[in-house]
């Protein structure tokens, strides 16, 4: 018989996640349904998505070579059955406190950057890119974690040493490069490109840096066809960029400059995101997300 979620400890509650304690070294990470742009989680709900974060998640840790804190495989006895499909059983780890990010193409904060300065995260780019160039090679972009509701900020791999050290700092950027590369090599075979992804970092007993959080999902990469990739235009996504170009559109009604918080989605823009995480995850996984585990939405 499986515990109940109420069994165990609540430790933090994030934007998408709710994490709770198991035992002196294991904790549920539960992804939820909720979802967040623009720094505030929306009042609306995406029906099964944290079931399709946690079945991408279990996809790439299972794909990539980097070590993972998963500590069970996602039908755990451990993981109560009011959470089956949407929580994994993972390794107690001290976090890294930096977002690492490794981007292929120039897009979203770091276009900004680079329209300001020629510069992302300190690094400088040639002249003449446009939203979707694609750079000669990844580039690892680091950005502070920030409390909830607030805004992570684009840092420089030398403040990360200052935070970090250069030891660290530079497994950091070398594992995060390499795990980008190995995941967007895979799906663009599928026919998806992964234009850019963020990690989370955690060190575990044995010093070990090893992979947490999720990884590869529609909330923390942008995946854009491969097949409509137009340099200069901003693309088609299986995306949260979808829910972000909704916000930010005419039809929302909302201003992202105002101290209002977003409008709820309409039903046509929850169905077609769903639709979209969905894609994503069959066309990269080759998996029908019909076999996934737990209770549909």
């Amino acid at each position: 018989m499986r515990p109940a979620l109420s069994d165990y400890t609540h430790l933090a509650s994030g934007k998408v996640r709710e994490l709770y304690r198991i035992d002196d070294g294991h904790l549920l990470f539960v992804a939820t349904d909720r979802i967040s742009a623009f720094d505030y989680v929306l009042d609306s709900v995406i029906p099964d998505k944290g079931r399709i974060l946690t079945a991408m998640s279990v996809f790439f840790f299972d794909l990539v070579e980097a070590p993972n804190h998963l500590a069970g495989p996602p039908d755990d006895p451990r993981i109560p059955e009011e959470v089956l499909g949407r929580a994994l059983v993972v390794n107690q780890l001290e976090m890294v406190p930096v977002e690492c990010v490794a981007r292929g193409y120039l897009t979203g904060s770091g276009l900004l950057d680079y329209q300001q300065s020629g510069t992302v995260c300190g690094i400088t780019l040639p002249p003449g890119l446009v939203e979707a160039s694609r750079f000669a090679t990844p580039l690892f972009t680091p950005a502070t974690k920030a409390e909830l509701g607030e805004h992570d900020e684009n840092i420089s791999f030398p403040q990360v040493i200052n935070m970090i050290g250069g030891v660290r700092a530079n497994q950091l950027r070398d594992r995060t490069l390499q795990t980008y590369v190995q995941a967007a090599d895979h799906a663009l075979r599928k026919g998806i490109i992964i234009a850019d992804t963020k990690f989370e970092f955690g060190v575990d007993a044995n010093d070990n840096l090893v992979l947490a959080d999720e990884i590869f999902t529609p909330d923390s990469s942008r995946y854009w066809p491969a097949a409509e990739y137009r340099v200069g235009e901003v693309q088609n996504s299986f995306d949260k960029q979808f829910v972000r170009n909704w916000l930010t559109s005419p039809g929302s009604g909302w201003d992202r400059g105002g101290s209002k918080p977003p409008p709820p989605l309409p039903d046509s823009i929850i169905d077609a995101t769903r639709a979209r995480y969905i894609e994503a995850y069959e066309r990269i996984s080759g998996l029908r997300f019909d076999d996934w585990i737990g209770p549909a939405a």
